[in-house]
């Protein structure tokens, strides 16, 4: 039986993740969707088609305390986990100061990647997948050279928290400095250097047992917050943009991806 969850999954790409994985599974397994709203989660639990089992499950990122309850609670009931797809994110558009948001995006985009890696990383079973959705903005290349020590140095989560952590006071100070004004870039670095320093830290361990613990690009999405940005006409659905992730998730592991970004199927240099 397989055990998979997705965060943020009301909505958008979360809830393409939710189907894709019910259509690809099998009725003997089962899929968590999850959000913070009650009733968003179970009006989207209600639309969803598939083979799997889907059940609803409340999941507010930002809660300090709510990923490693979750992760104790789906440890008794199943015994550890197979999929986790990280994928809850705050959305801002072109008006929202950064100063007034930097505190609740942090919460939920960076410090709730880091409580969930932490959380249900150590009840990943054998051959499991824990997956972060992040962007190709998460790449040094979009980052000053003077910041790029801030990700490529820290050996643990605590360290990387740090990082954030110092990032957010700046930005709400307004001391940017070499920070860049799109918040998105910062963020989005330290999720996949989040995601590098796990994986580092696990690599023997995850190479023997089958595990990869990737992060992942999905690409351009036709969205209505990415439509605030950019014109997205053109660009994939969520159901589309979440095939590759899928694919990823449910395909044997390729040994190159553990720790990196991955779009399509290809890793993304972090430098």
């Amino acid at each position: 039986m397989t055990v998979a969850l997705v965060t943020g999954a009301t909505q958008g790409l979360g809830r393409a993740l939710v189907e894709g994985l019910a259509q690809r599974l099998e009725p003997t397994d089962t899929v968590y969707l999850t959000g913070r709203d009650r009733n968003r989660v179970s009006a989207a639990v209600q639309t969803v088609q598939g083979r799997a089992r889907v059940r609803g499950e409340l999941l507010d990122v930002a809660d300090p305390d709510a990923a490693t309850e979750l992760a104790r609670q789906l440890g008794e009931r199943h015994g550890g986990i197979d999929i986790v797809f990280g994928n809850a994110v705050m959305r801002i558009g072109p008006d929202d100061n950064p100063r007034e948001i930097i505190d609740t995006y942090t919460q939920v985009n960076n410090f709730g990647t880091t409580r969930l890696l932490r959380a249900f990383a150590p009840i990943l079973n054998d051959n499991g997948r824990l997956l972060v959705v992040a962007s190709s903005l998460g790449t040094l290349h979009h980052l000053a050279p003077v910041l790029h020590k801030r990700f490529t140095e820290p050996s643990s989560l605590d360290e990387i928290d740090e990082q954030i952590a110092n990032w957010r006071d700046s930005t709400k100070e307004g001391r940017a400095g070499a920070w860049p004004a799109f918040v998105n870039i910062p963020s989005k670095i330290g999720q996949v250097a989040a995601v590098r320093v796990l994986a580092h830290q696990r690599r023997q361990s995850d190479e023997r047992r089958g595990v990869l613990i990737a992060a992942v690009c999905p690409g351009m999405i036709n969205t209505p917050t990415s439509a605030l940005w950019w014109d997205v006409s053109t660009a994939p659905t969520p159901a589309q943009a979440a095939t590759a992730l899928l694919d990823l998730a449910l395909n044997p592991v390729e040994p190159e991806h553990h720790g990196e970004l991955v779009r399509d199927g290809q890793v993304v240099p972090f430098s």
